[in-house]
C-alpha cells in the first residue's frame, strides 16, 4: 500500500509539469485542468493497489491525455478516434513516455503556463489568484478566504480571468531565449505578490493566508530547479526564504506586531535562513545584481547579525542606494530612511522622506516611520497627528494596535 501523504504530496509537486503539458497537449486551460482532476482520481484509486508509478508527472501526464482525448470525443462524436497506441494499456507506458518528456519540456510548460496565468491584461489580483488555482491547486475557499470575498465571487474572478486568457491570443509555443527573460520577470513578479499574500497575513489571517508564502517558495524553489544559473531567481528564493523564517517571531501571543529590531532572534528559523543565505551568496556570484538580490542581500544581513545592536546599517544603507537607483521607488526610499535614523539620526532620516509625502500621503507606514521620527525629535504634536493618520490608513487591527502604542505612550507623557 501507497502512504496516502506521499501521494498527496506527488499530486501536488507534479501538478505544474502535469497541468502544463496537457494545456500543450488541448491549448485549452479548462479541458486540461479538467483531465489532470481526472487523472489525480484514478491515481487515488491505482496507486493504492499498484503502487507508485516510476514517474508520478509523466504517468499523470498520460492518463490526463487519455482522459482528455476522451472528453473531446464525447463532445464531438463525429470526429476521428485517436490512434490505438494513445488509449491503450497504462501500465507499463509511464517510463518510455519520461523519457520523451525531458527537462526541457517541463521546463517549457511550466514556464508557459505560469506565463499565461501572468498574462497583462489581467489585473494583479486576478493574476494571483488564477495562479493559486491553477499551478498551485488551491480551491476556490482558500483563495477567497485569503481575499476576504465570497466563494461566489472569487469564483466568478478566476472564470472572468480564465476566460480572457482564452479569448487572447496567447502563443503556446516555446518560448525561445529572447523571450524567456522578460516572461521570467513576470513569473518572478507574481510568485512574489504570491508570497506577499501570506506574508502580510495578520495573526487573525494566518489559517487563510500563511499557507501562500510557503506555497510561493515551493514554486521559487521548482524555478530554480529549471533554471538554476538565474542569479534573479535565486535572489528571489533568498528573499522569501529570508524573510518567511521570522515567521514565529513577528506577533507576539496577543496577536501585536513584533518590529524586527525586538523579535527573539531564537523563533527565527535557521534552516531556511542557512539556505537562504547560501543561495544568495551563491546569485552574487554572478556578478549580475537585481532588484531581488539586493533585497536578498538585506535581508541576510539582518539574518547574519546575533542581535540588534550587531546589524550593520552602514552596509544595509548601501544596499538600499542600489536598491533606490534600480527602481526610483519612493517605497525603497522611505525603507532606506531607517537605516539612516541608525546611522544619522531621526533628524537626517526626516529630512529624507519628507519628499515622498506626496507620492506616500495614502500609504499607512510613511505617517508611521515619519511619527517615529518625530517622536524621537521630541515633536510630539506632529508625531501625534502623523500617527493619526497611520492610524486612519491600517490595513489590519494588528498594524492600529501598534500605532495606538505610540499615541498612548505620547498621551502618558503629555500627562506628566
Amino acid at each position: 500500500m501507497t502512504d496516502p501523504a506521499w501521494i498527496d504530496a506527488a499530486l501536488t509537486s507534479a501538478r505544474p509539469q502535469a497541468v502544463s503539458a496537457l494545456l500543450r497537449y488541448f491549448r485549452d486551460l479548462d479541458l486540461a485542468e479538467e483531465a489532470f482532476q481526472d487523472a489525480c482520481l484514478r491515481a487515488l484509486k491505482s496507486w493504492p493497489q499498484k503502487g507508485p508509478p516510476r514517474d508520478p508527472a509523466a504517468w499523470l501526464i498520460l492518463v490526463g491525455r487519455n482522459s482528455g482525448i476522451d472528453s473531446v470525443r464525447r463532445r464531438a462524436r463525429n470526429q476521428a478516434l485517436p490512434p490505438e497506441e494513445t488509449i491503450s494499456d497504462l501500465d507499463d507506458v509511464e517510463a518510455p513516455l519520461a523519457e520523451r518528456l525531458d527537462g526541457s519540456d517541463y521546463r517549457d510548460d511550466i514556464l508557459r503556463l505560469l506565463f499565461i496565468c501572468c498574462h497583462p491584461d489581467l489585473p494583479a489580483v486576478q493574476q494571483v489568484a488564477v495562479a493559486l488555482r491553477i499551478v498551485s491547486g488551491l480551491s476556490v475557499r482558500q483563495i477567497a478566504r485569503a481575499f476576504l470575498v465570497s466563494e461566489a465571487a472569487m469564483e466568478q474572478r478566476i472564470t472572468r480571468a480564465k476566460a480572457k486568457i482564452g479569448q487572447a491570443d496567447v502563443a503556446f509555443e516555446a518560448p525561445g531565449p529572447a523571450e524567456r527573460a522578460e516572461r521570467l520577470t513576470t513569473v518572478a513578479s507574481v510568485i512574489y505578490l504570491i508570497f506577499n499574500e501570506g506574508y502580510s497575513s495578520t495573526v487573525a489571517e494566518a489559517d487563510a493566508r500563511a499557507p501562500f508564502a510557503e506555497e510561493a517558495i515551493r514554486l521559487a524553489r521548482l524555478l530554480l530547479r529549471l533554471f538554476p544559473t538565474e542569479p534573479e531567481i535565486m535572489g528571489l528564493a533568498a528573499l522569501m526564504l529570508l524573510q518567511h523564517s521570522r515567521a514565529a517571531a513577528r506577533f507576539n501571543s496577543d496577536g501585536e506586531i513584533v518590529l524586527l529590531e525586538d523579535q527573539d532572534r531564537g523563533l527565527w528559523n535557521r534552516r531556511m535562513i542557512a539556505e537562504g543565505l547560501a543561495l544568495i551568496d551563491k546569485a552574487l556570484r554572478h556578478a549580475s545584481p537585481g532588484p531581488y538580490q539586493v533585497q536578498a542581500a538585506i535581508a541576510a544581513l539582518h539574518a547574519r547579525a546575533p542581535a540588534p545592536s550587531d546589524t550593520d546599517w552602514a552596509g544595509i544603507d548601501r544596499l538600499y542606494a542600489t536598491l533606490e537607483a534600480m527602481t526610483g521607488s519612493p517605497v525603497v526610499t522611505l525603507n532606506r530612511s531607517v537605516a539612516i535614523s541608525k546611522t544619522q539620526g531621526p533628524l537626517a532620516a526626516l529630512a529624507m522622506i519628507e519628499p515622498l509625502a506626496d507620492k506616500l500621503s495614502g500609504y499607512f507606514y510613511f505617517h508611521g516611520a515619519k511619527g517615529g521620527y518625530l517622536m524621537q525629535l521630541g515633536r510630539n504634536n506632529e508625531a501625534r497627528e502623523a500617527f493619526d493618520r497611520a492610524i486612519a490608513l491600517a490595513n489590519s487591527a494588528p498594524e492600529a494596535a501598534h500605532i495606538r502604542l505610540h499615541l498612548d505612550r505620547l498621551q502618558a507623557e503629555a500627562d506628566q
